[in-house]
């Protein structure tokens, strides 16, 4: 004669089973605050970056056609300079 093996318990659905605990508030899962506060963070900034750049714009130049007095930029003089070669 073989061995049998001992009875698989069966769950019952009588009310004296344990409840099953109500599902969290989704404010309560820190994995959903990775996900959602990363692109929050960024509107946050962005939204910041738009007003100082509204709110502190710089006011624009009005500059003339006229060339300056010392014959041009500074960028154009040390060009024009370093072209030249260099008297003996």
């Amino acid at each position: 004669m073989q061995p049998t093996a001992p009875p698989i318990p069966i769950p019952s659905a009588s009310p004296s089973a344990s409840p099953v605990p109500a599902p969290e508030p989704w404010w309560r899962y820190p994995f959903m605050w990775l996900v959602v506060g990363g692109p929050l963070a960024v509107v946050i900034a962005g939204t910041a970056t738009a007003v100082i750049a509204v709110r502190g714009a710089d006011p624009v130049l009005h500059v003339d056609s006229t060339p300056l007095s010392h014959g041009g930029s500074p960028a154009m003089q040390a060009r024009n300079h370093a072209a030249t070669p260099a008297e003996p």
